[in-house]
């Protein structure tokens, strides 16, 4: 299947301000750091030298009123950088499993880690001649794992503001969902120490 992929990791959630933290992908040569670029400074280019080890852009992003701060961390694809971008891996709160969709190999490759918020994203659209992964092979395999699908070109700019605002607006929905589930629990657990009954004492007679 496919190993390349983008983490999200939120720092600061209940606050004005929500700091996510973003890893790329695990394979190289699908275009991770071109995405990055077109999103974080809407540029691009066509030369760009291979990551060694991490790098990383920040965005501050409207959603849904409030403002959020994207730490978007940029990972080496080759084996041997994975001891050091494996590290960043913990704690994510979100994955743009990516891959190119004229490049076989990497949507062959393989890592989808549990727990955590994540989209399929067919990069390179743009190259129609050269598309070697149609986009139907692509959503049947995001269904495959239960989440969403996008095709995506930092090139042409397609569906990259909407790749990142998606997984934002999943990962900030469900932290939402579980600080409600969290504070449902806390109410229930404390109800129900006060309406359990209270052993009463018994006097000793002398």
């Amino acid at each position: 299947m496919f190993r390349c992929y983008y983490i999200l990791n939120l720092g600061v959630f209940y606050s004005s301000s929500i700091a996510f933290k973003s890893l790329s992908f695990l394979f190289p040569s699908v275009g991770k750091s071109c995405l990055l670029l077109r999103f974080s400074d809407d540029s691009f280019t066509p030369s760009f030298i291979t990551t060694i080890g991490i790098d990383f852009k920040i965005r501050t992003i409207e959603l849904d009123g409030k403002r959020i701060k994207l730490q978007i961390w940029d990972t080496a694809g080759q084996e041997r950088f994975r001891t050091i971008t494996t590290a960043y891996y913990r704690g994510a709160m979100g994955i743009l499993l990516v891959y190119d969709v004229t490049d076989e190999r990497s949507f062959n490759k393989q890592h989808a880690t549990e727990g955590v918020n994540k989209i399929l994203i067919g990069n390179k659209c743009d190259w129609i001649e050269k598309k070697a992964i149609t986009k139907e092979q692509g959503q049947a395999l995001a269904d495959e794992f239960g989440i969403k699908f996008l095709e995506t070109s930092a090139k042409a700019n397609i569906n990259v503001e909407e790749a990142f605002f998606t997984l934002a607006r999943d990962i900030k929905k469900r932290l939402i969902d579980t600080h409600a589930q969290e504070q449902q629990n806390t109410q229930n657990k404390r109800l129900e120490l006060e309406n359990k009954p209270k052993a009463t004492s018994v006097g000793c007679c002398s």
